[in-house]
């Protein structure tokens, strides 16, 4: 089996070790903004040219119409709308379980706080087309949007020679609740949707996976234009496993994630060379029987690694170090592991967790922090879509309470103006009280 296996390393080669595959940034970046300034400067024009480009189809227009959404409702099989459905259901749960507001607080005598949940107004969902179409991507933005309660939700998605949408994406979109439905993809999608067209309604925050072409377009105009979920790259999975893990079980999870893409990266962390060389057997007996296959060999061979630790405490120390976007745990003391786990984006405990379970149907999201962002991201959650207003409300005792703090600090950080702001409040409370006493001295 064509896999690198790596035996001990020293902590000083963990670094390398830790890498993640690399792309020629500045080389992507100019031709991404390329793309980005002429869909900002021609707007429908511009997307016309590259959907003829870059997905061969001239389209008049980019909206997906009732009829279309009809045509993919009867084209989809019923046991995968069944599917689909009892992985919307399960979303619902976890995800409506996350919406909760705080309650008002009062601070001090006077001074209460609350905070309120507001959900983005306009939201644009991003679901890549190609070999694979990811229609469980739909439901995974979708559907958290739809429960936050988002008025516009677009999705963008490549469409095929025919100008058609994959009918399992567009029965999705319509299950989960997403409003519009454009047959844009590749950076030029998310250039309509950070900038707006004729066609495209400009959205504030922008969702979903994509190619080196749709995440750096993505970073890009996540720098001025307009927000976007997490900084994602090529996907990938860490399995951190003992001797009495499933060697079987390992060699799938790890295939799962190499099927992806030949940028993809599967490793496997364990402190059990017999584990080991299973792993690696069972690699080379799965391998064959994929429809993928040689996408998954490309990415085994270029990403994949099977490493041997001391033992499980150093094994752990690296996979917090890793930060994976997937993490599978399948070992004696697994809750114990689990437990010790600081930097991930999803974790699968024990050795029924497959990460599929994530990517389709058991209420988590699968949309993820990769390449070590995990250790200061977390994944796509109601969160998301929400923004927190902050409120307060100050009574005149309230600011008797506080204001000499307030005074005291904005004098030491030169702040005249605003230690003003509350000088002259209390001030005027002060003659106030002055003049109530007066005028309870006369009777």
């Amino acid at each position: 089996m064509d896999i690198e296996v790596i035996k001990y390393p020293p902590k000083e080669n963990w670094k390398e070790l830790l890498k993640r595959s690399v792309l020629d940034k500045a080389e992507l970046d100019d031709v991404v903004s390329a793309i980005l300034d002429d869909v900002k400067a021609n707007g429908d024009a511009a997307l016309r040219k590259y959907s003829e480009k870059f997905d061969g189809v001239a389209l008049e227009s980019f909206l997906v119409t009732k009829e279309e959404f009809l045509e993919a409702e009867e084209l989809t099989d019923k046991t995968l709308k069944e599917a689909m459905s009892q992985a919307k259901r399960n979303l619902s749960i976890f995800h409506n379980a996350q919406v909760h507001e705080l309650e008002q607080v009062e601070v001090v005598n006077g001074v209460t706080c609350w905070q309120r949940q507001v959900p983005i107004q306009k939201v644009g969902l991003y679901v890549p087309g190609g070999s694979a179409p990811l229609f469980s991507t739909v439901l995974m933005l979708g559907v958290p949007a739809d429960i936050a309660g988002c008025p516009e939700i677009v999705l963008c998605t490549p469409p095929n020679k025919d100008g058609k949408i994959n009918p399992a994406i567009l029965y999705a979109a319509k299950l989960a609740g997403v409003h519009k439905v454009f047959k844009i993809g590749g950076a030029q999608a998310i250039a309509a949707m950070a900038y707006g067209t004729e066609s495209v309604p400009k959205v504030y925050k922008i969702f979903g996976p994509g190619n080196q072409f749709v995440t750096t377009a993505k970073q890009i105009v996540g720098q001025k234009d307009v927000a976007i979920d997490l900084p994602a790259g090529p996907s990938e999975v860490e399995v951190l496993a003992d001797g009495d893990a499933d060697a079987s079980f390992v060699a799938a999870d790890l295939l799962s994630q190499a099927e992806h893409g030949k940028d993809s990266q599967a490793i496997l962390v364990t402190n059990s060379e017999e584990l080991l060389n299973k792993v690696r057997a069972e690699l080379a007996a799965q391998l064959p029987l994929l429809e993928r296959k040689e996408i998954a060999a490309q990415s085994l061979k270029a990403n994949g690694r099977l490493i041997l630790m001391h033992d499980m405490a150093e094994a752990m120390e690296f996979t917090n170090s890793y930060a994976p976007e997937h993490l599978i745990i399948s070992a004696r003391n697994e809750d114990d592991l689990a437990d010790c786990v600081i930097n991930a984006g999803s974790v699968f405990v024990g050795a029924f967790a497959p990460e599929s379970a994530g990517d389709y149907a058991s209420g988590t999201n699968h949309t993820l922090p990769t390449n070590g962002y995990a250790k200061m991201y977390n994944g796509v959650n109601m969160d998301s879509f929400f923004r927190k207003i902050t409120f307060q409300k100050i009574s005149r005792e309230g600011l008797c309470a506080i204001g000499n703090a307030i005074e005291i600090m904005a004098a030491q950080e030169g702040l005249t103006a605003h230690k003003n702001a509350v000088t002259l409040r209390l001030n005027k409370e002060i003659e106030r009280t002055n003049d109530d006493n007066f005028e309870d001295n006369r009777f």
